[in-house]
């Protein structure tokens, strides 16, 4: 057993010893692309998602230093044609990227991974001649000619020297050269039965093209069918709820809303697990130089990227094209760059249908709002710290209030958002309640052409609050307002909901430039 070689199974045994939702599917995936050409695979999710995790299961599962049936055997992958075939049946190189980052900072980062593994895999091959001048690739590729072994390569965190390092350095051009001496040559698939490279960002592009084109990518962009294996979903979730009695409602609120591929409910895994085990659902985001990096990117305001994140801290989307960008965080032009990076790193979730991009949950909610605070947008912050108090008089039935709250809101925001219709209105009143989205889960419903433009408040499980229906309306009065939800017997979100009603007429006169406000309390009947 070495250090980076056939390092055994203890990792995973640590992991099934814990709390463990089964995503051994994942290895049925990596074994059908063994031995042929789709057999270098990057598998990239943002963190706390679970990519160590799943590096130390595959660790496990091939290595053939360590016998690791029983920990396998009541998982999913047991069931498996392929699960005997591979069990424990190769030489794996484990390669965690970090442990080489936090020591070197200079160039030679790459000279002493290369060396460093080299030494350990001659150790566990004493008895095969390699000349002095023969590099990592140069040893494997003698000890396969040799023994006629070949072997698994997993890599977690591949791209902790593209974070730490920037581009154009001669540590970057030298880690990457590295990588395609490694498996872009000839050899490479003489020497490799499968390479599994795992991290936060795809591969880097030069120009438009991949460093290394010859691995097939799976990333929160582009999951392909590795998608289920990202997060939890709405059926493990609600099984590991119930085990614990936890209220999956709440669960759902704070860490689920990430799309990956086809699958429409994702919950984040880290943040699941700590709320399970601590009984609390709040936000368990760890604080690293990612926030720095969004607080950094999203003052850039990039062709209106400030608009895009107040649109989505109000609830919406904004539409996103993640090709261009270079997969390297220190090369960001572009406003689409900015939201692909926000992207990989798990602050927003991405419709690949609707090449849209919007904020998950209440967890992501909060850190992106934090990060916006250290911002110098004083509008918007301003409007956030104001928001819990516009609730309050909504629900005190405060009209005079409500409508002045709603004219500072307008007033701080019309620097940076039009002002001239219902739907501009619904997204300045989107972000004066933003405080709401505690208690309430909001939905926007639009009527064709330029009429109304509703937002509807359905109280959240256990919340002693009343429904809202909040009409909108541009240079007509309020009563008009509460007429046009009478009229309209309601938004279809209400069929279902049955106890107090407040219908609230929210107006905007232009000429005089102010709001008004008007409220009525009914009950809604079953």
């Amino acid at each position: 057993m070495g250090t980076f070689i056939n390092i055994g199974n203890t990792g995973f045994q640590r992991i099934r010893r814990s709390e463990y939702i089964d995503k051994s599917g994942l290895i049925s995936v990596v074994n059908s692309t063994l031995f042929t050409e789709q057999c270098f695979s990057c598998v990239t999710r943002c963190r706390r998602f679970g990519k160590s995790m799943a590096a130390k299961m595959l660790c496990a599962y091939y290595d053939h230093s360590c016998d690791s049936r029983s920990l396998f055997a009541d998982l999913a992958i047991a069931q498996d044609p392929s699960f005997e075939e591979h069990l424990n049946k190769y030489a794996v190189i484990y390669l965690d990227m970090t442990e080489f980052v936090t020591r070197f900072h200079d160039d030679d980062i790459v000279g002493e991974i290369d060396a460093t593994l080299k030494a350990d895999v001659l150790e566990a091959y004493p008895s095969v001649s390699v000349k002095d001048d023969d590099d990592l690739m140069g040893c494997l590729i003698r000890i396969m000619e040799a023994t006629g072994e070949q072997f698994v390569f997993i890599i977690d965190e591949w791209d902790a020297i593209c974070r730490e390092f920037k581009a154009d350095t001669m540590a970057m051009d030298r880690y990457v050269n590295w990588l395609r001496r490694m498996f872009k040559g000839v050899n490479a698939s003489r020497v490799f039965a499968g390479v599994y490279m795992t991290g936060i960002l795809p591969i880097k592009k030069y120009k438009t093209e991949s460093a290394l084109n010859n691995f097939i990518e799976y990333s929160m962009v582009d999951p392909g069918d590795m998608a289920r294996f990202f997060g939890f979903t709405k059926d493990e979730m609600k099984t590991l709820a119930e085990k614990h009695g936890a209220d999956f409602d709440e669960l759902e609120k704070w860490y689920d809303g990430y799309q990956i591929g086809d699958e429409l409910s994702m919950f984040n895994p880290n943040s699941v697990m700590q709320a399970i085990k601590k009984k609390q659902s709040r936000s368990y985001w760890a604080s690293t130089g990612a926030f720095d990096a969004v607080a950094n990117y999203i003052q850039m305001n990039f062709e209106g990227l400030k608009d895009d994140i107040i649109r989505m801290l109000a609830g919406g989307r904004s539409q996103v094209n993640p090709t261009g960008f270079q997969n390297d965080m220190s090369i960001v032009r572009t406003r689409d760059d900015v939201l692909t990076v926000l992207i990989h790193l798990g602050y927003l979730a991405y419709d690949w249908k609707e090449e849209e991009c919007y904020i998950p949950n209440k967890e992501v909610s909060g850190e992106m709002e934090n990060a916006v605070k250290t911002t110098n947008w004083l509008p918007v912050i301003n409007a956030l710290q104001q928001s819990k108090q516009l609730l309050q008089d909504t629900l005190d039935g405060n009209c005079e209030a409500v409508a002045r709250g709603v004219d500072v809101a307008h007033d701080d925001q019309t620097s940076i958002l039009s002002y001239n219709n219902e739907n501009s209105l619904a997204c300045v009143l989107n972000i004066a309640y933003y405080y709401a989205r505690n208690d309430y889960i909001i939905h926007r419903e639009l009527a064709s052409g330029k009429g109304f433009a509703d937002l509807v408040f359905i109280p959240r499980k256990h919340v002693d609050k009343p429904a809202m229906v909040v009409e909108l309306k541009y240079d007509k009065d309020a009563n008009t307002a509460i007429s046009q939800i009478k009229h309209k017997q309601y938004p279809k979100k209400l069929a279902e909901y049955t106890g107090n009603l407040l219908l609230v007429g929210i107006t905007y006169d232009k000429k005089q430039k102010l709001h008004e406000c008007f409220i009525e309390s009914m009950q809604q009947s079953e």
